[in-house]
């Protein structure tokens, strides 16, 4: 039976937007100062602050302030239960295929004789 990681559903929900992916993207290159992060979105502030916001309760990004400079950084080792939930996923579904490969050769098989 596959694990359930209570945590999938906040992931995918942050993963699910491409303004968040996208800075998710910029961060893979190093930390960046929010506003750094905001310029390529065209969003105002705010707005941006919210997915920023929605990252980091998640858990994919963390932030640090110093003054009024707000930075962002990836936090790598938070995609790992998707990829262990993708990893079992993946296993189910070749176990499915390779069997129904099976079937439909032995079906084949039969046809022929």
């Amino acid at each position: 039976m596959t694990k359930h990681y209570p945590e999938l559903s906040l992931l995918f929900h942050a993963l699910a937007d491409p303004t968040r992916r996208s800075i998710l993207t910029r961060l893979a290159e190093g930390p960046a100062r929010v506003t750094d992060l905001s310029e390529p979105t065209g969003l105002r502030l705010p707005t941006v602050m919210r997915h920023i916001s929605v990252l980091e309760e998640a858990g994919l990004i963390a932030t640090s302030k110093d003054g009024r400079v707000r930075t962002c950084a990836i936090v790598p080792e938070a995609m790992e239960p998707i990829q262990t939930w993708l990893d079992e996923q993946r296993a189910i579904w070749e176990d499915r295929l390779d069997r129904l490969e099976a079937f439909a050769m032995k079906a084949m098989k039969e046809r022929r004789e």
